[in-house]
């Protein structure tokens, strides 16, 4: 999600105590139609752009009152697993399965198959035990570029490893921005696997770094950070990348000129949907409705047309429905699904790593 702060330090490693378990303020707002009030709501935990206009189109078409607890992923991370014990929420929904693996590596998820039509991408993300539904999914990472300050544009991850990019190339801090983490598996998962792919992973990162990888917090300051010529490439989420190019294609500006590339290979991040198994059965039964109606045709225009530069650039995994205009009509095809079941819990450590040795 795009969002100015999406997972802290501490939230990396509740990812990782979760599964070890046995497993930008908070803010709340509730849609309650007249006459619902002997209807339980259901209280969402979202880190997804789009939350609020697709409760409010949930309410009006169901009746059923939806409190949206938004905030990043990580917080929301570092609250789920606080409450592991009395759970608040009935539902959560942000980008990247690693978490919700953790989450039912922890026994906390309820299995559900959604009603909608799901096309073969959908089907690929959909983990074996329903315990979490895909909703979309953006890659990362995507590479963007200033086309007007540079002409060149690297065709590999190898690439950026050499003088031409030297002190020119950016990324976000995992600790901070919850699409990074993923990239990073990814990254390691492409560069040696579940067996070798932390260590190529970290040699990779310390190559990046000795040749002037500037690090910084989340997509909104990368951007910043290319928009200004402190850097003239960066490695974030597709959907922030697709969103830079909207904006300024609109309003253009001297000197800047947003492309987007897919460096082989990008990492599917679907945005996930979980329902908590603790939950009491109205709001089970409520969030199993609301998920449905997500990825129903008329829930699907909600979410397209919410956010239009952030989280709604998303290619869905509802057959039927197409993703919007900036975006290609599929995934980049040599983008890989990476197992969340074996790269979630790692996550504390391949963080603490980088921070300790890349930031």
């Amino acid at each position: 999600m795009i969002r100015t702060q999406k997972l802290a330090v501490s939230a990396a490693l509740a990812v990782a105590s979760v599964a070890a378990l046995a497993g930008c303020s908070s803010t709340a707002s509730a849609a309650s139609p007249s006459g619902s009030a002997a209807v339980e709501p259901l209280v969402l935990y979202s880190a997804i752009g789009y939350d609020a206009a697709i409760a409010k189109a949930f309410t009006a078409a169901s009746g059923i009152p939806v409190k949206v607890v938004d905030d990043s992923t990580g917080p929301l991370l570092t609250k789920i697993a606080a409450e592991k014990n009395n759970p608040q929420w009935g539902a959560f929904m942000a980008d990247g399965a690693t978490a919700f693996a953790a989450l039912d590596q922890g026994g906390q998820l309820l299995p559900y198959t959604t009603t909608a039509s799901v096309d073969s991408v959908g089907t690929s993300l959909t983990p074996s035990d329903h315990s979490y539904i895909p909703m979309g999914t953006t890659v990362v990472a995507a590479l963007i570029y200033n086309a007007a300050a540079t002409t060149a544009v690297p065709t590999s991850y190898d690439d950026l490893l050499t003088p031409a990019y030297k002190g020119k190339v950016g990324m976000n801090d995992p600790a901070q921005s919850g699409p990074t983490y993923p990239f990073i598996a990814g990254l390691m998962n492409q560069l040696g696997g579940t067996k070798g792919g932390v260590a190529a992973g970290e040699a990779y990162l310390t190559k990046l770094k000795a040749n002037g990888l500037v690090v910084n917090p989340t997509n909104g300051d990368t951007l910043h950070a290319l928009e200004t010529g402190q850097i003239n490439y960066g490695l974030i989420q597709s959907s922030a990348a697709m969103g830079e190019v909207v904006k300024f294609t609109a309003k253009p500006v001297a000197g800047y000129d947003p492309k987007v590339i897919y460096l082989s290979k990008s990492t599917l991040l679907p945005s996930a949907y979980g329902i908590d198994k603790a939950a009491s059965p109205v709001q089970q039964s409520e969030a199993k409705k609301f998920i449905d109606y997500i990825l129903s045709p008329a829930g699907q225009k909600v979410a397209q047309g919410a956010d239009p530069s952030g989280d709604s650039l998303y290619w869905p995994v509802v057959n039927g429905v197409t993703p919007l205009a900036p975006l290609p009509a599929t995934v980049p095809s040599s983008s890989q699904a990476i197992d969340p079941t074996f790269w979630g819990p790692l996550q504390g450590q391949v963080v603490t790593w980088f921070d300790s040795n890349i930031k």
